[in-house]
């Protein structure tokens, strides 16, 4: 199997987030969303101490992530799982806490070039969408089996469409005729149902549908509400956790997550702050990492990550 020449998104501020915690002998880090290993790779390379348990629903991706991650083998550990699973998976593994957490919330550049997997809207392919393909519904059950109304939510709340409405009347009208199967079909009632000023901009007019199935199909929210407390929780002390979203929504839950953690728990201006009510974390970051402007124009991937890392500074 092929090595994937890949530069992960914002690969080397991750590596110089997550570092100072990797540095000592017996550290892990534990990759929650492996891909294709870029991360991990430049994270082991640079921290020659450190243990990767890797978690990845996508089996496909952890054999091409084993492959690319060959010269390690004897410090990585690779484990099919959803990584909201985290904790289950460490006690599995007998560790009680690890020094370092990533999360890549970006579908890889793998799945979206699989015709099959129906990611892409370039493409036509089987309406499937699941990370994990051996499980769950998949884009064409939710387009066969919705209502009109819960089409609607799922494209105006996870996709942001603004005529999602009008593309879930035609998506169930559709389907009385023929099942929803293919993507091209899919991608032809969008780009009729948006008007031609505002196809016109905003890049491709299917771009944020097919981002709301993907999310409603692998109930990518409803996972990473689960998984981002999960996740500190397995932090040990001075451990650090960064986190790669690619969504409004995504980085809305990962924020409130951590600036819950880094305040205290009383009023503002009281005088004395029990131990037990300090913060529990430290940001890292100000607010959300963007990156460059030439990583960004290198890299499409890239233009809408956000970037957020905290360190554990007290049990």
């Amino acid at each position: 199997m092929a090595t994937v020449d890949h530069v992960p998104v914002l690969r080397d501020r991750v590596v110089a987030l997550l570092a100072p915690a990797l540095s000592e002998p017996g550290s892990v880090l534990v990759d929650a969303t492996l891909g294709l290993g870029g991360h991990s790779a430049a994270l082991l390379a640079g921290n020659p101490h450190c243990r990767l348990v890797g978690l990845d629903r996508d089996e496909d991706a952890l054999a091409i992530a084993g492959d690319r991650l060959r010269d390690y083998a004897d410090r990585i550990t690779l484990v099919h799982a959803v990584y909201d699973r985290m904790p289950e998976v460490l006690a599995d593994l007998g560790i009680d806490a690890v020094q370092g957490i990533l999360f890549d919330l970006g579908v890889s550049s793998m799945q979206l070039d699989l015709a099959e997997r129906g990611f892409a809207y370039a493409q036509d392919a089987p309406l499937d969408m699941r990370m994990d393909p051996s499980e769950g519904l998949t884009a064409a059950d939710v387009l066969n089996t919705y209502s009109v109304d819960d089409l609607t939510r799922v494209l105006r709340v996870y996709g942001e469409e603004r005529y999602a409405r009008r593309i879930a009347e035609r998506i169930v009208a559709q389907r009385q005729g023929e099942p929803w199967d293919r993507s091209a079909r899919l991608v032809e009632l969008i780009r009729a149902a948006i008007p031609a000023a505002t196809r016109s901009s905003g890049g491709h007019p299917a771009k944020r549908t097919f981002q709301a199935l993907r999310i409603e199909v692998n109930d990518e929210l409803g996972v990473l509400e689960r998984a981002i407390p999960a996740a500190l929780g397995c932090l040990a002390l001075s451990g650090r956790m960064a986190v790669l979203s690619y969504h409004s929504l995504e980085d809305r839950i990962v924020k409130q997550e951590f600036a819950a953690g880094a305040r205290p728990e009383v009023p503002r201006g009281l005088p004395v702050v029990p131990d037990h009510l300090r913060p529990w974390l430290r940001l890292l970051t100000r607010g959300a990492e963007k990156a460059s402007a030439a990583e960004a124009a290198d890299n499409p991937r890239a233009q809408s990550a956000r970037l957020r890392a905290v360190e554990r500074i007290a049990a």
